[in-house]
C-alpha cells in the first residue's frame, strides 16, 4: 500500500483536532461541528481527493461532514453515540492502558472462545463480558473471540451490518468499553480477535457511497454491489480498509482479525486487497513488538488464501475450515440437505484431520462441480474448526444447538474430536456448560422495506435445507431475548471441558499441529474412526465410535503399550478395543 493518510478525526493536542476525508468527486467538503458549540468550517482539498481541516475541539466533540449541504456521519468515525444516523464523536486518547508488558500469543496456542456481546450476558456490554474472562480462562480459553461490534443500527444486530467499521457499538459500551475489555483480558494473558467485515456494509445508515467510488456495479455480492477493490480509485478504497485493521491493532490492541467472508470479495487485481491487508498487519505487528494475526473465513477450500505472499498466496496466519464442521455435524445427526450434502463418513472425518480440507479437488453434489485443493503445508495451526459457531448455530431456521439436537454422549463425542484434532479449536458461548437456548437471526432496522427484505431474504436461505414451518421474526425483539445465554449449566459439563483442555496441553502429542504426524483408520461401515499421533517419543491413540453400537475391533497400528489417559467405558485387552455407542477413547504410550 502506497497511501498512510490518517483518516477520521485525530487529536493533535487536548484541544485541537485534525479531520480528514476521502471525498475525491467533491470540490468541496464542510466540517460542521454540533457540539459542545455550533461550528462549520471548510475543508481544504488536496490532488489525491482527501479532504482536511484542523479544528479546535477536543475529545468529545461531534461533528458531520456537510456534502453540498447535506450532513452525513464520519466513514471513518471512531465513535457513533448517537446512532447510524447520529453525528460521529472525536474520541480522545485518554485511556489508561495496563497491558505495557502484553506482546500476544502464539498462534499455535490460540485456543478460541467465540461471543456475541449482546447475547453474552444480561447487559449485552463489553464491561459485562469482563466478569466472565476469569471463568474462561480457567476453563482453558486462551484466545476471546468478539463477533463484529461496529456500530450497526439500532441496538440488536449479530454485527454484520455494521455501517461505521471504526465505531465500536454505542449499545455495547463504545470506545472505551471496547477498550475496558480488550486491557482486562490482557491482565488475564486472554488474546482479543475482533470479527472484521470487508465484504460489505450494512444497508441502513451507510452513506458512503455519497463520498465516493467505494462500491462497484461491475460484480454483485449478496448483499448488492461489490466494494470497489480493483477498479479505478481503488488504492484509496484499499487503504480505507486497511487504515481500519491498523486502527484496531493500534489503538484498541486487538490481537488478531478474524476477516468475515473472504470468499465474497471480487478483486481480480495481480495483487490483491486481501495481500495489502495481511502484509500491513505483520509490518504492524513488528512496529508494535507484538504477535497480531489474520484469520479468514473462506469456504473457498483455496491453500492460495493461508500461503504466504512470497508464494502468490494472501497471506492470512490461519483460516476457518467449515469441513470438519460439516463432517462432524453430518456423522451426528444425519443431516443431508443444503450444504451438508456428500459429508457424513468416519473415512470424511479422516481426511479432514490428514488435509485440514475434505474437499481437496473431488466433485461436490451440494456445488456441482469438483472444488478445493489439497494444501501443500502440513500446518494445523493454519485451520480453525469446531462443533458449533455463530454461523451453524445461527443459520438454522430455529437456531438450535447440538445441545438440543443430539444426545449428551454425542456432545462429548464432538467436543474431543474439536480438542483433539491437529488444529486450532474454537468453541460457541455457552458450549461448555451445555446452553440450551438458541442462538437466532435478529435485527432492529428502523427502516419497514428493509425489515421485510430481511425477513424474504431468511425464508429463501431456508429453502435449500428443506426446512419448513415458521421461523423466527429477525426484527422481534422476543428473537434477540430468546438468543440470550441463560447461564444454566449442566452438571459436570464444564469440568469435561477443562479436562480435556488440559490434556491437549499437556501431552505433546494432541499439542502438535503437524498433519503428517498423524495416521488414521476408519470404518463407515460401523461408523468408527481410529487416529494415531505423535510428537517426538510421545504418542496417542484416539479411538471415536459414531455409530449406536457397542463394538469390539483391533488396533491397525503398530504394537505399543496403551495406557487409558481419560476414563471412559471403553475396555483394551492385548491390540483389542471395546467402544461403546457414541463414546471416544484416548490413550498414551
Amino acid at each position: 500500500m502506497s497511501r498512510s493518510e490518517s483518516l477520521g478525526a485525530t487529536l493533535t493536542a487536548p484541544n485541537r483536532t485534525e479531520f480528514r476525508v476521502w471525498a475525491p468527486f467533491r470540490d468541496k467538503v464542510s466540517i460542521e461541528i454540533v457540539a459542545p458549540s455550533s461550528l462549520t468550517v471548510p475543508m481544504v482539498r488536496n490532488e489525491a481527493g482527501y479532504h482536511e481541516a484542523f479544528v479546535d475541539v477536543g475529545a468529545g466533540a461531534r461533528y458531520l461532514y456537510l456534502l453540498d449541504g447535506v450532513a452525513r456521519p464520519d466513514p471513518a468515525s471512531r465513535s457513533q453515540p448517537e446512532g447510524v444516523h447520529g453525528p460521529s464523536e472525536v474520541v480522545g486518547s485518554e485511556f489508561e492502558w495496563h497491558d505495557a508488558g502484553w506482546r500476544g500469543i502464539a498462534l499455535t496456542d490460540f485456543v478460541i472462545y467465540e461471543l456475541h456481546v449482546g447475547t453474552f450476558t444480561e447487559e449485552g456490554t463489553f464491561d459485562a463480558a469482563i466478569g466472565k474472562l476469569d471463568a474462561l480462562r480457567e476453563l482453558g480459553i486462551t484466545a476471546v473471540e468478539l463477533m463484529p461490534v461496529a456500530q450497526f443500527p439500532g441496538t440488536r444486530n449479530w454485527g454484520y451490518d455494521g455501517a461505521y467499521i471504526g465505531a465500536p457499538q454505542n449499545s455495547y459500551g463504545g470506545p472505551a468499553g471496547l477498550k475496558r475489555l480488550v486491557d482486562a483480558a490482557h491482565q488475564r494473558g486472554l488474546a482479543v480477535v475482533l470479527d472484521v467485515v470487508y465484504n460489505h456494509l450494512g444497508p441502513e445508515g451507510n452513506y458512503i457511497r455519497e463520498f465516493g467510488p467505494y462500491f462497484t456495479t461491475r460484480y454483485k455480492t449478496p448483499w448488492g454491489d461489490a466494494l470497489n477493490f480493483d477498479g479505478p480509485h481503488s488504492d484509496d478504497v484499499r487503504w480505507f480498509f486497511v487504515h481500519n485493521a491498523l486502527m484496531w491493532a493500534g489503538e484498541y490492541h486487538i490481537d488478531a482479525l478474524r476477516v468475515d467472508a473472504v470468499h465474497a470479495i471480487v478483486d481480480h487485481s495481480a495483487q490483491p486487497f486481501l495481500q495489502d491487508l495481511t502484509t500491513a498487519v505483520r509490518e504492524r505487528a513488528r512496529e508494535l513488538s507484538r504477535r497480531i494475526h489474520t484469520l479468514a473465513e473462506s469456504d473457498l477450500n483455496d491453500p492460495r488464501v493461508i500461503a504466504p505472499r512470497e508464494s502468490f498466496g494472501l497471506g492470512f496466519d490461519a483460516q476457518w475450515s467449515d469441513d470438519l464442521h460439516h463432517t462432524l455435524h453430518a456423522l451426528l445427526t444425519g443431516e443431508q440437505s443444503g450444504y451438508y450434502r456428500g459429508f457424513g463418513k468416519a473415512s470424511d472425518l479422516a481426511r479432514v484431520f490428514r488435509e485440514g480440507y475434505f474437499y481437496s479437488g473431488q466433485f461436490s453434489p451440494y456445488r456441482g462441480r469438483r472444488y478445493g485443493l489439497k494444501p501443500e503445508n502440513p500446518d494445523g495451526a493454519q485451520f480453525v474448526v469446531c462443533a458449533q459457531n455463530h454461523d451453524q448455530i445461527g443459520n438454522r431456521m430455529r437456531g438450535e444447538r447440538l445441545t438440543v439436537l443430539v444426545s449428551r454422549e454425542q456432545q462429548r463425542l464432538a467436543a474431543a474430536v474439536v480438542i483433539f484434532s491437529p488444529f486450532l479449536p474454537l468453541f460457541f458461548m455457552g458450549e461448555e456448560y451445555g446452553e440450551t437456548a438458541p442462538f437466532q437471526y435478529f435485527t432492529s432496522h428502523s427502516d419497514a422495506e428493509l425489515i421485510e427484505a430481511v425477513r424474504r431474504g431468511r425464508r429463501e436461505e431456508f429453502r435449500e435445507f428443506e426446512w419448513t414451518g415458521e421461523f423466527p421474526d429477525p426484527h422481534a425483539e422476543a428473537t434477540f431475548v430468546r438468543s440470550r445465554l441463560t447461564w444454566n449449566e449442566e452438571r459436570g459439563r464444564r469440568e469435561f471441558y477443562r479436562t480435556l483442555l488440559r490434556l491437549r496441553r499437556e501431552h505433546p502429542a494432541l499439542r502438535s499441529h503437524d498433519m503428517a504426524a498423524l495416521e488414521t483408520h476408519a470404518d463407515d461401515a460401523r461408523r468408527l474412526l481410529l487416529v494415531r499421533r505423535w510428537s517426538g517419543g510421545d504418542q496417542v491413540l484416539l479411538a471415536f465410535n459414531f455409530g449406536d453400537q457397542t463394538t469390539t475391533m483391533q488396533i491397525p497400528f503398530a504394537p505399543a503399550a496403551w495406557e487409558a489417559l481419560f476414563e471412559t467405558e471403553a475396555a483394551m485387552e492385548g491390540n483389542s478395543l471395546r467402544l461403546p455407542p457414541s463414546s471416544f477413547a484416548l490413550y498414551g504410550a
